[in-house]
């Protein structure tokens, strides 16, 4: 039977769960995820995981952070004043925004808190620092 490697196109379902076991994503209400192995279009991690699997199997793997999205960087926290936001916009916790930087680049920010003079800011990958456990199910080996 054909195991999945480098170059293959795959579909797979899985579930990713934090340490604590909650859900933080899954396939299985929708389509397989599918994507090209060897050409890091997913964390490293869930793709060597997929690698030598056959068509209906099934494996569960925890993915450590550094081979997931990353440590979390203090570096990418940062405190603006309350002010240096526009007046008709109200920052609560949770929201994203798009922050423009110095270098034409825009970088997705969450605000992680709200005081009454700062709004902390961070554009760290909401999953960065935390390892991931996966089940994956490969569904199938796509032809060339």
């Amino acid at each position: 039977m054909a195991q999945a490697k480098d170059g293959d196109t795959i579909k797979v379902h899985y579930t990713g769960k934090l340490d604590d076991g909650s859900v933080f994503d899954s396939s299985t209400d929708r389509e397989p995820l599918e994507f090209k192995l060897g050409e890091n279009q997913i964390i490293r991690g869930f793709e060597n995981a997929v690698i030598g699997m056959a068509p209906g199997e099934k494996s569960t793997v925890t993915i450590p952070a550094e081979k997931a999205f990353g440590p979390h960087r203090n570096e990418m926290v940062i405190e603006m004043n309350k002010e240096d936001f526009p007046a008709d916009l109200d920052p609560k916790v949770g929201q994203k925004f798009n922050l423009h930087q110095n270098d034409d680049q825009t970088i997705v920010v969450t605000v992680t808190e709200v005081t009454e003079n700062a709004v902390t800011l961070d554009a760290n990958h909401a999953l960065a620092g935390k390892d991931l456990t996966f089940d994956i199910e490969l569904v199938e080996i796509m032809e060339a």
